[in-house]
C-alpha cells in the first residue's frame, strides 16, 4: 500500500484512512456531510496526490496527444487545460484525464490513480510509432485541491499573482506558499470553484501547512474522499470505474462534447459511426421521489417492473437532502421527466430522470 507525502498529517488530524487505488487515503475527518457543506459554503483542502502525472515533450508531443485523446488538443495554448478521454480500440474508455499545455512542446497529462500503469502502457503503445518524449512523474509530485467559493480570497496571501484572474480551466506556473514554480490550476471536481496545486513531494508539507494557516479565518478544513464523491456526483461528473470504463463509449456517457471528429484518434471511425447512427443506451441522472439511498449496482426498472439498467453512482445528496444517482438506460427511457423505478432491497421506489447538474449554486 502506497501513501502520499502527507500521510502523517492526515493521521495527526484524526482522519479515517482507507485503501483507495493502491494508496492509504483519508476518506473523512469529521464526517461526509460537514465536509461537503464546508466546500459548498466556504473552502476545503483535499490531498489528491495519488493522481498520476505524465510529462509528454518534444516536437512529436502534440501528435501523440492528438492520437490518444478524444478532444482537440491543438486548441490548447500555453496556460490552458482541457478535459479529455482516451478511447480504447473496442468502443470504451481507457481513462479520462486533464491535459495541460505547459510550454510550446511540453504537456502535462493528469490521469486517475487506479489507471496509472494501464494508461502509461496504452500511450506508450501508440508512442512507439510516433516518438514523443514521455516521463512518468506520478511518484514525485503531490496534488492538493483547494475548493469552495472562498478559495480565491483565502489563498490570495500565498501568491504574488492575482488568483482571481485565473479563468476556469486555465493555470499559472507561479509562487505559492513560499515555493517557486508551482502549477496553480483553476480546475476541480466539486463544482464550487477553487484551485488544484501541483508541487513536488518534498514541498507539499509546507504548502499544506500554509494553506490551512491562510485559510483558517475563512473556515478551511481538510476534506476526505467521501465528500469528494458526493460533491462530484451532485455535479454529475463521471467517476472512472463507476460511470465510465473500458466498455462505456464517450457518446453513451454524455461526453460527446469532448469527442472531436476534426482529427483522427484511436477508434475515431467507429465512434463517428456511432454518433451518426445514435447510441442505444445513455448515462442518465435521476432523483428518488421517496426516501432511499441509491447505490452502485442497484437495478433500474421501467414502469412495468422490467430491469432496464443499473446504477453506476448513487448517494444521499447533502445539498438536496434526497437520493440522487447516475446509471445507463436505453435511450427511449433517457429523456428528462421520464418516470422509472429503482430496486432498493425488496422495494421498488419511483425515480425521475433529471437534467444535470443536480446541484445548482
Amino acid at each position: 500500500m502506497k501513501s502520499t507525502a502527507l500521510h502523517a498529517k492526515h493521521q495527526a488530524l484524526g482522519a479515517k484512512m482507507v485503501p483507495f487505488a493502491g494508496y492509504s487515503m483519508p476518506v473523512s475527518y469529521e464526517g461526509v456531510n460537514a465536509e461537503h457543506e464546508t466546500v459548498r459554503n466556504a473552502v476545503g483542502v483535499f490531498d489528491v496526490s495519488h493522481m498520476g502525472e505524465f510529462l509528454v515533450e518534444g516536437p512529436k508531443a502534440l501528435e501523440l496527444i492528438q492520437k490518444i485523446s478524444s478532444n482537440d488538443a491543438s486548441k490548447l495554448t500555453i496556460g490552458k487545460a482541457q478535459y479529455s478521454c482516451m478511447p480504447n480500440e473496442t468502443g470504451g474508455i481507457v481513462d479520462d484525464l486533464i491535459i495541460y499545455r505547459v510550454k510550446d512542446e511540453t504537456y502535462l497529462l493528469v490521469v486517475n490513480a487506479s489507471n496509472i500503469q494501464k494508461d502509461w502502457d496504452h500511450i506508450s503503445k501508440y508512442n512507439a510509432a510516433i516518438g514523443a518524449e514521455m516521463r512518468d512523474l506520478s511518484d514525485n509530485y503531490s496534488l492538493l485541491a483547494i475548493q469552495g467559493p472562498k478559495a480565491v480570497e483565502a489563498m490570495q496571501s500565498l501568491s504574488s499573482i492575482d488568483l482571481s484572474a485565473i479563468a476556469f480551466y486555465n493555470f499559472e506556473v507561479a509562487d505559492f506558499a513560499g515555493i517557486e514554480n508551482v502549477i496553480i490550476s483553476a480546475t476541480g471536481y466539486t463544482g464550487s470553484g477553487g484551485f488544484e496545486i501541483y508541487c513536488k513531494n518534498e514541498e507539499v508539507e509546507q504548502v499544506w501547512d500554509k494553506v490551512l494557516e491562510a485559510g483558517a479565518e475563512f473556515g478551511i478544513k481538510p476534506i476526505g474522499l467521501a465528500a469528494r464523491d458526493t460533491l462530484r456526483l451532485e455535479m454529475g461528473y463521471c467517476l472512472y470505474g463507476n460511470d465510465i470504463n473500458d466498455t462505456t463509449s464517450p457518446l453513451e456517457a454524455g461526453l460527446g462534447w469532448i469527442t472531436k471528429f476534426t482529427k483522427d484518434f484511436v477508434n475515431s471511425e467507429a465512434l463517428k459511426e456511432q454518433k451518426e447512427n445514435g447510441v442505444s443506451r445513455k448515462l442518465v441522472a435521476f432523483e428518488l421521489n421517496e426516501r432511499g439511498i441509491p447505490r452502485q449496482g442497484y437495478e433500474l426498472l421501467d414502469q412495468e417492473g422490467k430491469v432496464i439498467g443499473e446504477v453506476t453512482s448513487g448517494t444521499m445528496s447533502p445539498s438536496l437532502g434526497k437520493g440522487i444517482g447516475l446509471g445507463y438506460v436505453p435511450v427511449e427511457h433517457a429523456k428528462p421527466g421520464t418516470e422509472l423505478q429503482i430496486r432498493i432491497r425488496k422495494n421498488s421506489l419511483p425515480i425521475t430522470i433529471v437534467k444535470l447538474p443536480f446541484y445548482k449554486p
